[in-house]
């Protein structure tokens, strides 16, 4: 999804996911660079998108990545990023890192696709990797150019566990979710979480509605921004006023207006929860860990982590799909609603996670990874 700009100047002062931080760095034409210390015998260079190499998603979690591979094999590896500060950016960024002989250059988000491309076909025995993004889904197009391994994750199956979960736990009989911008990345969350309230529906013969999205229809709310805070405050109560108790915003920065909005609720006396996407929010957003059910992840540091070891390796991929099955998507820890979600319920989850991971639970997109 999206690619997200840089939340409040608070969030900024909070620490680093734990291998994302700690790097030095210094002014750049294009933004800020940083790399780890000292030669190594294969470079390894990460082209951020706009949100900054710090903004709590897919930046820090690919910079999370590529440190763990430099940590795995130090003496092999070094790790290096640019931080892309327009969409301007990209392709000087990508052509600085080509003319620094990178072994490979792992690109984050559909923005950055264009000239990573570009670039790929420009140079065919240079690797890229591109974050969140593939020639199946419609971000890359055109001839499909073999040097770009293709980092996707089929979200539709966490975000369908995330939706069981919210039903089950719903109160109300109402639960919602919104995007930031109608993007394959965003609506294949929605459609999952969508499916898993109506199975939930169908295997306890309940009504929990969805507000904000319609995996049939295709139709729903979206702010238009990653970042508007505000907005995301406005729709949570919105949401609030209309009933629902769990709320999954899939838009970035902008979903922690929906925190603060919920915060705000509950002080007022109600119970309302948020599942939090792409990353573990009570991590990158610990101040609103207790209102956390759950949080539908991708396994974004894993992959990159991955990618640089096979390229370091020799080999390389060209197609990624993070599953329920081999890690790359998954439901975070339940922090503190651990105590509060019924074993029962606990247990289904375990078994339709078993389910889509045998096929035998297909969830429905109409948003290919």
């Amino acid at each position: 999804m999206r690619r997200l700009a840089r939340t409040t100047a608070a969030l900024a002062a909070l620490a680093l996911l734990a291998a994302g931080g700690g790097s030095s760095s210094a002014s750049t034409p294009h933004g800020r660079s940083s790399g780890t210390a000292a030669a190594a015998r294969f470079k390894a260079c990460l082209v951020t998108d706009t949100g900054g190499i710090d903004d709590r998603s897919f930046n820090q979690l690919s910079w999370q990545g590529m440190r763990g591979a430099a940590a795995t094999r130090p003496r092999k590896i070094k790790v290096t990023f640019l931080e892309s500060t327009s969409t301007a950016d990209y392709a000087r960024n990508i052509d600085a890192f080509i003319a620094q002989k990178c072994g490979i250059i792992v690109t984050v988000g559909f923005l950055t696709a264009s000239a990573t491309e570009a670039a790929a076909k420009a140079h065919p025995k240079r690797k890229f990797a591109i974050v969140d993004c593939s020639y199946r889904s419609g971000c890359l197009f055109g001839t499909k150019v073999r040097n770009i391994d293709q980092l996707v994750f089929s979200t539709v199956q966490d975000g369908f566990l995330g939706g069981y979960l919210a039903a089950g736990m719903s109160k109300t009989g109402v639960v919602a979710t919104y995007g930031g911008e109608n993007f394959g990345t965003v609506t294949i969350y929605m459609d999952g979480f969508w499916d898993g309230v109506r199975y939930y529906n169908s295997r306890h013969h309940t009504h929990v509605r969805v507000l904000g999205w319609n995996e049939k229809t295709q139709k729903g709310v979206f702010l238009g921004s990653f970042t508007d805070i505000s907005a995301g405050r406005r729709i949570a109560n919105t949401f609030i006023n209309e009933g629902a108790d769990v709320i999954f915003p899939v838009a970035g920065g902008a979903g922690l207006g929906t925190a603060e909005a919920i915060k705000t609720a509950n002080a007022s006396g109600k119970s309302v929860s948020i599942e939090w996407a792409d990353t573990d929010g009570c991590l990158t957003a610990a101040m609103y860990c207790k209102y956390f059910l759950t949080s539908v992840t991708k396994g974004i540091a894993e992959a990159v982590k991955t990618v640089v070891l096979a390229a370091a390796r020799g080999s390389f991929r060209r197609a990624y799909i993070g599953t329920l099955a081999n890690g790359g998507v998954a439901l975070a820890p339940y922090h503190d609603f651990a105590g509060k979600i019924p074993a029962v319920l606990k247990a289904e989850i375990t078994k339709v996670r078993s389910q889509i991971e045998s096929g035998k639970i297909v969830p429905a997109t109409k948003s290919p990874v």
